[in-house]
């Protein structure tokens, strides 16, 4: 006969905190993937590479107003945030491509929806505008 006491089966506790995403918790690796996406940079680029590989440079131009340390810095957060991968080419001159993950294309498909709807209500958007400007005397 035996003191210890019988075997206590082992149920699984379910998902700890630290396993659940809320982006509405302030250190929530999905809030900071969702800032960096959701920067004025981080939307153009990521949805500026939906098409495909692109050079540093061409997306540069394709971005109008970045610069270029903005950029590189945005593309960096979106590389270590698994959207993004930086490809070295090895031709003569060597150069560099930019292109989205399968995680940044599903990113990128959502964000170009949110782009089109905003594209098509420019005229709705300037309205609003000028009825709020105008019921607070603020020249446009």
């Amino acid at each position: 006969m035996t003191t210890d006491s019988p075997a206590v089966a082992q149920t699984d506790p379910g998902p700890t905190d630290a396993m659940i995403a809320d982006v509405f918790s302030r250190g929530c690796t999905s809030r900071q993937a969702l800032e960096a996406v959701t920067g004025r940079w981080g939307v153009l680029t990521v949805a500026g590479l939906r098409d495909g590989a692109v050079r540093f440079n061409a997306l540069r131009r394709r971005i109008d107003g970045v610069s270029e340390k903005m950029l590189a810095q945005t593309l960096q957060t979106l590389e270590r945030d698994g959207m993004v991968v930086r490809e070295v080419r090895t031709s003569i001159p060597p150069h560099v491509e930019y292109s989205l993950t399968g995680l940044g294309h599903r990113v990128a498909d959502r964000l170009v929806g949110l782009l089109d709807v905003l594209e098509g209500s420019v005229d709705e958007v300037t309205a609003a505008q000028q009825r709020y400007d105008a019921t607070r005397g603020q020249a446009s």
